[in-house]
């Protein structure tokens, strides 16, 4: 870890997938960890996987309430914040906007948008005021390419993308860094859904490029160690060369890399 180790970390969706695999990654990493989930059974194999310092909070983050008793029983239990995980997400509904359900529709940006800016704001006084802390927003793929009937999905990771970069920007003077990250392909019950409706999903299955939640993981205690700073507000992709990235970070902020921007004719 850097000169600032994160010793207590947030991860929200963690009841099962890749939240579940992050939340297991950092409790190995020593790290004293809060999960949470609107299923308790979820949280609790999550818990019995993680073993260590783990808390299980039941909560919808799509709820400012909700949102607000559970960051402070995170930090009456394990202490402040220093690592918020926005994980939780949903896939649906899919079809063509037209067809959509307006209410599933806007369900979707409320857990996939709503959800992570709550957690940041809940958790971001106490970070600014110790000048230290570090967000990673997993967003997706699906955040800088559009997908045919997945409008309300892509809407809100291209949002979650670009309100990290907002986030990094305000924030940077405070000394905390912001991330979002695309998690590639993993093998959960979103994929399993999307798989069937997707046929370009089905064949990087097939093809084996999934990654495991493992491989997530990985990604965020790369983050979480503070060697990326300095790139606070990249998008980094699990299938990137991370310290590759740093070495280049000049190169990186020089051209504007790795970020939502808009490119026209010369």
């Amino acid at each position: 870890m850097s000169d600032q180790p994160t010793t207590t970390a947030l991860v929200t969706g963690g009841g099962r997938g890749i939240g579940q695999g992050i939340a297991i990654g950092l409790v190995k990493a020593g790290m004293r960890v809060a999960v949470i989930a609107r299923s308790a059974d979820q949280l609790a194999e999550t818990v019995a996987l993680a073993g260590g310092d783990t808390l299980a909070v039941t909560a919808d983050v799509a709820d400012p309430p909700a949102v607000r008793a559970m960051v402070a029983e995170v930090k009456r239990r394990l202490g402040p914040v220093d690592l918020l995980v926005n994980n939780a997400g949903v896939a649906g509904p899919y079809g063509p906007l037209w067809e959509s359900d307006p209410d599933a529709w806007w369900r979707s940006i409320e857990v996939n948008l709503r959800g992570p800016y709550l957690c940041c704001r809940e958790v971001l006084p106490g970070m600014i005021a110790r000048r230290s802390g570090r967000i990673v927003n997993v967003a997706s793929g699906a955040g800088v390419f559009a997908i045919p009937e997945m409008s309300a999905y892509v809407t809100g990771k291209t949002a979650l993308v670009r309100l990290s970069e907002q986030l990094a920007l305000e924030a940077a003077p405070y000394g905390v860094k912001v991330f979002p990250i695309r998690p590639g392909v993993v093998r959960t019950a979103m994929a399993e859904e999307g798989r069937r409706r997707m046929p370009f999903l089905q064949k990087m299955l097939d093809d084996g490029l999934d990654v495991t939640p493992q491989v997530v993981a990985d990604l965020v205690l790369f983050l979480a160690s503070g060697k990326a700073d300095a790139l606070s507000g990249r998008l980094f992709y699990v299938n990137d060369d991370g310290e590759a990235m740093v070495r280049q970070a000049e190169r990186i902020e020089r051209e504007e890399l790795y970020l939502l921007r808009l490119r026209g004719l010369p």
